[in-house]
C-alpha cells in the first residue's frame, strides 16, 4: 500500500473555526485559505505565505479562473469583488453593482466570464476581457446559493427559492424547473446515451441533502430523482467521472458508484462503508486517475479503476477529525482541512526526475529535495535540499546541477553533505543538463553552455567555457547532447552528430546522418552511441570506424537508453519505452561481424522510469521519491546452479550463451552432461569467433571432424573467410556464401554450394567466379535432375555439359551418354539410338534399350541389345518381333535351353522338322525330339537310339506304340 508524505501544515491560520480553501487552477502553484477572520492568505506550494487579502467582511465566497490567473473573493459586508492577479501580486477591486449580500461566485471553465449572486436572488454576470457587467435582477426569488457553468458557457444556478435555473452568458433565462428541496452542489456534465453528446448535456444537484437530481437539457419533460438507502445517511457531495460515471459520499461514511446510462440508472454498481463514523467530502483527481475520501482523522485513496481495493490510508494523527479535501489540478498535492482550522498538504505525485553518472543516481525525494547515492557501494545517501522545485537536473562524479527555467544552482557533493557552488543564469529556458567531472554542458534552445562547474581558475580561460554551435554555424539547432570523461557529443535537427575533444579544445570528427537525430546517448567511454533519429528508428553508431549497425526490433516510443556500467558487461544496453526495457547486446566479434541482437524484454510499472543499469539489474525511480532494483530477463539467475531444475538449468544456459558468459555456461554443461546443451554451447562459441573453447566443446562431444576442422581453420588471417566456414558448419549456406564472396577467396562459395548439390547456386556464383566450372557443374546438374526424373533438365545441362577441350574425354562421354539416355526419355528416339550407336560402351548401350523396350521400341532395343552383345536379350526380343532369322544367327552364342526351345517351336510351326529336332535335343526336350522322328521325320532308328541314350520313359513308350 502506499504512503503519502506530508509537505507542510498550517496550523489554524485563521483562528479558532473552520477553514475553507482552493487550489490554484492549471498549474496548482498556490493554495487560497480562508475562514471567519476576514482574511484570505495565498501560499505557494511549500507552504510559504506569498500574499495576505483583508476584507472589510467574512468570505463568502473565492474562486480562480479557468487559467489560474485570477483568484476572485466575495464577502458579506461589500458589494465590491475583490480580484488577485497572480502575475503581478496586485488586487484590484470590481464592483459588482450589486446592493444586497454576496453570497455566490463562479468562473466560467473556458471563458473569461464570472458569476455573482447575492442573498435575494439578483445576479452580475462580468466578462473579463471586456470588462462589461450585465446585472439581471430577480433571476430567483430568494438568496442564489450554489451554481456552476457548463463547457458551453450555460450557466445553472439554484437558491432558497427551490428553483433550479439555466441561463446563457448574457444572463437571459432559457429554463426554469421547480425542485421538491433546497439545491446544492450544482454541476454539468454529461450522461451516458447510446448515441455520445456533443457537449454537457445534464445538470445534476443535490435536493435537500437526501436525492441525486439530474436534469436533461435535451429532456427537460422528465428530469431524474434518485433515492439512496437511509442507512446511508444524507449526501455530503458527488463528483462525475470517466463515461457518466458518479461517486457520491454519504454522511454515515457509505462510498457509493452509480452509471447515469439510461439501461443502468438507478442501479448501485459499487458500494462500501469507507469510513467507520462519518464521511465528510470526497475529491477526484483525474491526472493520477484516482478517488479520495475523508472522515473519521484518515483519508482513504482508491484508484479509479479498482474501487475495492484502497491504494493509500493517510491517517492524520493530530487530528481528531477531517472535514474536507481537494487535490491540485496536476495531482502532486493533496490539501485536507480539520474542524480545528488547520490545513495539511500530502505529496501524493512527485515529478519524476532523476539521473545517473557511472554507479551514482541522483532523484527527486520531495517537491524541494534530491538525493544522491551510489547503488553499488552502497555509500551512505547524501539528502540536498534545494531552493526551487526543479524540472531537470544532471549528476556527476563531484557534482550536482539542478534548476528550472534558465537557472541552474550547483552543488558540490561531499561524502555525507552538499554545498551549494553558484547558481547560474542562461540565456534561453534549460532542457537538459550533463555533467563530467569539470565541465558541464547545458542545452537551451538549440544551444549547448558548455562551461567549467568550479568557475574561472585563471589559468586557461580559453579553456573556461564555450558557445556550440560556432558564429560560423548560428542557424543549426542542436536536439540533444552526451558528455562524457573526454568528449562532448551533440546532435542537430539536420542530422549531424558531432564530436567535440575536451583536452584538445577542438571538434574531432561529425556523421551525417539522413533523418534529423532526436537523441542520443553515449556509452561511458564514447566509443559507441544510440543514436534515434526523427522517424523513429533506432542506430548504434561508432565514431572510431563509422560503423552504423540498426537496432533490431527497435520499441515504437523510445524514451530512453541506459548503457551497462559493469566493466565486463559494456557490451550491453537497454532500450525502454513506457512499459518494457529491451535489452541488446553489441557483439564486436561475430560471424556477421559487427552485430546488435535482441536478449531479452523486460516489463517495469509504468510509474517508474529507469535510471541505471549495472550488472543486469536496473535501479528505477519511483513516483513516491524512491528507488527500487529490477533484474532484466536476460540476466535473471540464480548464482547457486544447483540449486536449479533441469529445465531452469537449460533456461540459464542459454541467458549465459547470449550474454557470452561463455564460462559459466560450460559450469551448467558439466551439471546438465547432456549432448545437446553441449551442441548449443558449441554453436554459441562458433558464433561469436571462440574457437579454441568451441574445439573444448567439441572435444567434450567426442565430435573428432568438427575438431579437426576448426583446428586447420585457427591460422587463417581473413576473418571473412574464416567466419564463411564457421557459418557453414552451423548449416547457414546462404550467410556463408554471403561472406565467402566478400572473403579473400570468393570461389569457395562455389564449392560450397557444389559440395550441397545446390546446382542452381553453383551455376549462377560460376557465371562470375570460375566460367569453366560451368560445364562440369552442368553434367552434376544434369545427372541430379535425371535421377529425380527431369529428363528435359538433364538434356539441356548434358547438351551444356560437352566441351571441345582436350584431356575431357571421359567427362564428354559422360555428357553424351546422359544425352543419349534422356533423348530417348523425351521422346528423340532417332537422335539417342544414334548416339548410343556411335559410342562404344557396352553399359549406355544396355541402358538406352532397356528405355526403348520399356517405351515398347523392341525393334531400335533388340539392334542395341544386339550390338551390345546382349545377345540373350536381343534374342528373346527378337523371337518377340518373330524375326527367326535374327533369332538364329544369335542362337549360336546363347546357351539358355529356353531361348532355344522357343525356337525350335517356332521352326517345328513352320514345318521344319529336321531343324526343330535339332533345336529340342540342344534344348535337351527328348521327347519332342523322338516326336518328330517318329511321326514327322520317319527315322524310328534314330528315335531308338536317342531313347537308349537318355532312357527317357515317355520316349520309350511312344516307340513300343
Amino acid at each position: 500500500m502506499a504512503s503519502y508524505k506530508r509537505v507542510f501544515s498550517l496550523g489554524s491560520p485563521h483562528g479558532p473555526g473552520g477553514v475553507f480553501f482552493t487550489w490554484q487552477k492549471a498549474s496548482g502553484g498556490f493554495l487560497a485559505t480562508t475562514g471567519y477572520n476576514q482574511v484570505v492568505n495565498i501560499y505557494d506550494r511549500h507552504g510559504n505565505l506569498r500574499e495576505q487579502i483583508h476584507l472589510p467582511g467574512v468570505c463568502s465566497g473565492f474562486g480562480w479562473d479557468k487559467d489560474g490567473a485570477l483568484l476572485s473573493i466575495i464577502n458579506d459586508r461589500s458589494p465590491l469583488v475583490h480580484v488577485w492577479d497572480a502575475n503581478s501580486g496586485r488586487v484590484q477591486h470590481l464592483d459588482s453593482g450589486l446592493r444586497d449580500t454576496l453570497t455566490f461566485l463562479s468562473w466560467s471553465r473556458t471563458a473569461p466570464l464570472l458569476a455573482v449572486g447575492t442573498a435575494k436572488g439578483n445576479l452580475m454576470i462580468y466578462n473579463h476581457q471586456t470588462s462589461r457587467r450585465i446585472p439581471v435582477v430577480g433571476k430567483h426569488s430568494r438568496k442564489i446559493q450554489s451554481g456552476s457553468w457548463s463547457t458551453a458557457n450555460l450557466l445553472a444556478l439554484g437558491g432558497e427559492d427551490k428553483i433550479l435555473t439555466i441561463s446563457n452568458s448574457e444572463g437571459d433565462t432559457l429554463r426554469t424547473t421547480p425542485l421538491r428541496g433546497e439545491p446544492s452542489d450544482i454541476q454539468f456534465s454529461e450522461m451516458k446515451q447510446d448515441e455520445r453528446a456533443m457537449s454537457e448535456n445534464t445538470v445534476s444537484l443535490i435536493v435537500a441533502k437526501k436525492t441525486l437530481f439530474l436534469y436533461n437539457l435535451n429532456d427537460p419533460e422528465n428530469p431524474i430523482e434518485l433515492a439512496f438507502e437511509n442507512r446511508y445517511g444524507t449526501i455530503v457531495t458527488y463528483k462525475w467521472y470517466g463515461d457518466g460515471y458518479i461517486l457520491l459520499g454519504f454522511s454515515a461514511g457509505y462510498f457509493v458508484v452509480i452509471s447515469t446510462h439510461l439501461k443502468e440508472i438507478g442501479q448501485e454498481l459499487f458500494q462500501a462503508k469507507n469510513h467507520r463514523d462519518v464521511l465528510n467530502d470526497i475529491a477526484i483527481s483525474t491526472s493520477l486517475s484516482k478517488a479520495a475520501s475523508c472522515g473519521d482523522n484518515f483519508i482513504k485513496i482508491h484508484e479509479l479503476t479498482n474501487l475495492k481495493e484502497s491504494y493509500a490510508v493517510v491517517t492524520v494523527d493530530d487530528e481528531r477529525g477531517l472535514d474536507w479535501l481537494e487535490w491540485s489540478d496536476d495531482g502532486q498535492l493533496l490539501a485536507v482541512a480539520s474542524p480545528a482550522g488547520n490545513i495539511h498538504v500530502y505529496l501524493t505525485k512527485l515529478p519524476v526526475l532523476g539521473g545517473s553518472h557511472t554507479t551514482r543516481v541522483a532523484f527527486l525525494t520531495s517537491l524541494l529535495e534530491v538525493t544522491v547515492t551510489n547503488i553499488v557501494e552502497k555509500e551512505r545517501p547524501v539528502t540536498v535540499s534545494v531552493d526551487v522545485e526543479p524540472t531537470f537536473l544532471g549528476v556527476g562524479p563531484y557534482h550536482l546541477v539542478v534548476g528550472m527555467n534558465n537557472r541552474a544552482w550547483i552543488y558540490t557533493l561531499g561524502e555525507d553533505s552538499a554545498m551549494l557552488l553558484r547558481d547560474r543564469e542562461y540565456l534561453g529556458t534549460i532542457t537538459s543538463v550533463r555533467v563530467n567531472a569539470d565541465y558541464a554542458s547545458v542545452l537551451y534552445e538549440g544551444k549547448i553552455q558548455f562551461h567549467l562547474l568550479e568557475g574561472e581558475t585563471g589559468e586557461d580561460e580559453e579553456r573556461e567555457a564555450r558557445l556550440f554551435p560556432d558564429p560560423d554555424h548560428a542557424d543549426m539547432h542542436i536536439t540533444d547532447h552526451a558528455l562524457t570523461a573526454d568528449f562532448l557529443v551533440y546532435s542537430t535537427d539536420t542530422g549531424g552528430l558531432f564530436f567535440f575533444f575536451i583536452e584538445d579544445w577542438q571538434m574531432v570528427g561529425d556523421y551525417r546522418h539522413t533523418a534529423e537525430i532526436a537523441s542520443i546517448y553515449a556509452e561511458p567511454s564514447g566509443r559507441r552511441i544510440v543514436l534515434v533519429d526523427s522517424k523513429g528508428e533506432g542506430y548504434l553508431y561508432n565514431p572510431v570506424n563509422d560503423d552504423l549497425l540498426e537496432v533490431p526490433q527497435f520499441p515504437g516510443s523510445c524514451h530512453g537508453c541506459l548503457w551497462e556500467n559493469s566493466p565486463s558487461d559494456r557490451h550491453v544496453f537497454t532500450l525502454f519505452d513506457e512499459k518494457q526495457l529491451y535489452t541488446y547486446i553489441y557483439h564486436q566479434e561475430h560471424i556477421k561481424g559487427h552485430h546488435l541482437e535482441l536478449i531479452g524484454v523486460t516489463k517495469f510499472p509504468t510509474s517508474q522510469v529507469p535510471l541505471l543499469l549495472y550488472n543486469g539489474e536496473v535501479t528505477l525511480q519511483t513516483a513516491s521519491g524512491k528507488t527500487v532494483p529490477l533484474i532484466l530477463s536476460s540476466h535473471e539467475m540464480e548464482a547457486n546452479i544447483h540449486d536449479y531444475s533441469h529445465e531452469q538449468l537449460r533456461t540459464a544456459l542459454k541467458k549465459n550463451i547470449s550474454l557470452r558468459r561463455f564460462k559459466d555456461a560450460s559450469a551448467i554443461c558439466q551439471v546438465l552432461n547432456n549432448k545437446q546443451d553441449w551442441e548449443d554451447l558449441g554453436k554459441g562459441c562458433l558464433w561469436c569467433l571462440n574457437l579454441e573453447l568451441g574445439m573444448r566443446v567439441f572435444r567434450q562431444l567426442g565430435d573428432v571432424g568438427m575438431v579437426w576442422s576448426l583446428q586447420s581453420l585457427k591460422d587463417l588471417e581473413d576473418p571473412l573467410l574464416l567466419s564463411g566456414h564457421l557459418a557453414m558448419f552451423l548449416n547457414e549456406f546462404n550467410l556463408a556464401q554471403d561472406l565467402y564472396l566478400r572473403s579473400s577467396s570468393p570461389v569457395a562459395a562455389l564449392e560450397m554450394r557444389r559440395d550441397l548439390l545446390h546446382w542452381d547456386q553453383a551455376l549462377q556464383l560460376a557465371k562470375k567466379l570460375s566460367p569453366d566450372q560451368i560445364p562440369f557443374i552442368s553434367r552434376e546438374y544434369a545427372q541430379q535432375l535425371e535421377f529425380i526424373g527431369d529428363y528435359p533438365g538433364a538434356l539441356t545441362h548434358y547438351e551444356r555439359g560437352v566441351v571441345n577441350i582436350g584431356g575431357s574425354e571421359d567427362h564428354n562421354a559422360a555428357c553424351k551418354a546422359g544425352i543419349a539416355r534422356t533423348a530417348l526419355r523425351c521422346g528423340d528416339i532417332r537422335r539417342g539410338v544414334n548416339i548410343a550407336a556411335e559410342m562404344n560402351s557396352r553399359m549406355l548401350k544396355r541402358e538406352c534399350a532397356e528405355i526403348l523396350e520399356s517405351k515398347k521400341q523392341y525393334s531400335e532395343a533388340a539392334v542395341l541389345y544386339e550390338s551390345g552383345n546382349l545377345h540373350e536379350k536381343a534374342a528373346s526380343l527378337y523371337i518377340r518381333l518373330k524375326n527367326w532369322n535374327k533369332v538364329g544367327q544369335l542362337l549360336v552364342n546363347i546357351n539358355s535351353p529356353k531361348m532355344h526351345l522357343q525356337y525350335a517351336k517356332a521352326k517345328e510351326s513352320d514345318g521344319q522338322y529336321r531343324e526343330a529336332a535339332t533345336y529340342y535335343e540342344s534344348a535337351r526336350d527328348y521327347e519332342s525330339v523322338i516326336r518328330l522322328l517318329l511321326h514327322n521325320l520317319n527315322s524310328p532308328e534314330e528315335a531308338v537310339r536317342i531313347v537308349r541314350e537318355t532312357k527317357s520313359v515317355e520316349g520309350a513308350k511312344m516307340v513300343a506304340k
